[in-house]
């Protein structure tokens, strides 16, 4: 789980955070290399890890020390007698060498706890004036040589190399106030981001969550809409069977009122029957169960057939319907035949429901290139494939669409919220079928601007394409 803000904050405040968080080793090596050239004084700095930065420069006399083994014994065990050393914070520890030369140990504090040290030195106290027994004593050593070269050692006061120790507690502490206000600001930033990334988590697994209940929902409707629209067609294919045979007069003679009740059930149950089939349609589509077998159609006669289909109904209401074949249409083209004549269909029925008496209904047929509409020619159309396809537009003179319905026309039972809408009925399914039986034969389908009324369907199969993700029979 992502640590809270309060638990970070928590750790900067009681100190849970080291030299190296506070201090950019780079600026210190500059002011450690500073304070070298400005007093001679050799700097190192430690932090409770150990050395970060120093500037020296090694007096001669350690360097002659180191090549005789008795003194170089003793320099290594001053080295780690002053790194052992754990001052106090303001009180400063001073240790003297064997030499005569001596170090100042600072101690290096945050917010009231030791977070490192400064060691100064070695630095010979002016009060030395000559060689130390200490020094003399060590086997091997020349008194001469070590006198010479102890006189050659940079000198200075206490009180001096004290203001020294304050003057680098000053500059540290700055460098420390600096360093903890940007690690305190991005510290917050990260917990922040810490915490707005733990919050889209939560969110995103609550959404995740509610996907997958909506979509099991839609599994059920979809299993329920399949369970009932089956269930529903056999009884009502028997009504449908036995209207028909009473029209027919093969349960005997009819009167006209009996006939026109007759009538009235076969037709009323007929449109229940195309209703059902919509929903089982849907159904199958949504859930990849649709068998479609692609063969060879002539997409020109099937739209002069599903035309001429729907022309008495047209004259009923005098609605005038023509058929457009452009020049240079492939009239034969991959799909399945019965799955095309199904879109034509739910696309000339939703023209008849649309277009007023005295109105007209054309379709055309004419070559395109997929996903480019004709104005883009010269733009799109340089970035796709340049695959051809066949364009059936089918236009009426209707009420036509709203552009902020335009999108959502394709949705399963979504219907335009208009007084028309509810008077011709339906249930929101054709549109929905369409789109699906396009795109199972990798077309595509849209609503273009008609102004100043009506509507136009542009539907485009490829050229020579079959099949769409949906298996060719049924298992």
């Amino acid at each position: 789980m992502t640590e809270p803000m309060s638990s970070r904050l928590d750790e900067l405040t009681l100190g849970a955070i080291s030299l190296e968080d506070l201090i950019d080793r780079a600026a210190l090596g500059e002011l450690a290399g500073s304070f070298f050239e400005l007093f001679r004084v050799p700097l190192r700095v430690f932090s409770q890890r150990g050395l970060l930065v120093e500037a020296r420069h090694e007096p001669e006399i350690y360097r002659y020390l180191l090549t005789i083994p008795a003194g170089r014994e003793r320099v290594y065990q001053i080295i780690e007698k002053v790194k052992a050393i754990e001052p106090s914070l303001g009180q400063d520890v001073v240790f003297e060498c064997f030499t005569g030369a001596a170090y100042r140990v600072s101690a290096i504090g945050h917010d009231g706890r030791i977070i490192g040290k400064a060691v100064l030195g070695p630095y010979l106290p002016a009060s030395v004036q000559q060689v130390p027994k200490d020094l003399l004593n060590v086997p091997g050593v020349d008194p001469e040589k070590v006198k010479e070269l102890l006189a050659a050692m940079p000198r200075a006061r206490s009180s001096t190399v004290a203001q020294i120790a304050q003057h680098l507690q000053r500059n540290l502490e700055l460098i420390l106030f600096s360093g903890h206000k940007a690690l305190l600001t991005s510290s917050m930033h990260l917990a922040s981001v810490r915490e707005s990334y733990r919050d889209l988590a939560e969110k995103n697994e609550k959404l995740q969550e509610a996907y997958d209940q909506l979509k099991e929902l839609d599994r059920l409707k979809s299993n329920f809409l399949a369970t009932v629209s089956h269930e529903l067609r056999t009884p009502l294919t028997s009504i449908i069977g036995f209207s028909e045979m009473l029209s027919e007069g093969i349960g005997g003679p009819l009167t006209n009122d009996q006939r026109d009740f007759v009538t009235t059930i076969h037709e009323k149950g007929q449109h229940l029957l195309e209703l059902i089939s919509g929903l089982l349609d849907l159904s199958k589509l949504e859930s990849g169960t649709m068998a479609m077998h692609y063969t060879e159609v002539d997409i020109a006669s099937l739209v002069r057939e599903t035309v001429q289909t729907i022309t008495p109904q047209a004259r009923k209401k005098e609605i005038r319907c023509s058929v457009t074949i452009g020049e240079g249409v492939v009239s034969h083209i991959a799909g399945d035949p019965m799955r095309l004549r199904q879109v034509m269909l739910n696309l000339l029925d939703n023209a008849l429901k649309f277009t007023p008496s005295g109105g007209a209904i054309s379709v055309r047929l004419e070559m395109g290139t997929l996903g480019v509409a004709p104005d883009d020619i010269d733009g799109a159309v340089l970035f796709s494939g340049r695959q051809p396809a066949i364009r059936i537009v089918v236009a009426d003179t209707g009420l036509g669409i709203d552009d902020t319905e335009k999108q959502k026309i394709f949705d399963p039972f979504y219907q335009v919220d208009s007084g028309s809408t509810r008077e011709v009925g339906g249930t929101g399914l054709g549109l929905s079928i369409v789109r699906r039986l396009v795109d199972a034969h990798r077309g595509t389908v849209r609503v273009q601007d008609n102004q100043p009324r009506g509507a136009v369907f542009v539907v485009e199969l490829p050229v020579g394409a079959a099949g769409g993700g949906f298996v060719s029979d049924p298992p």
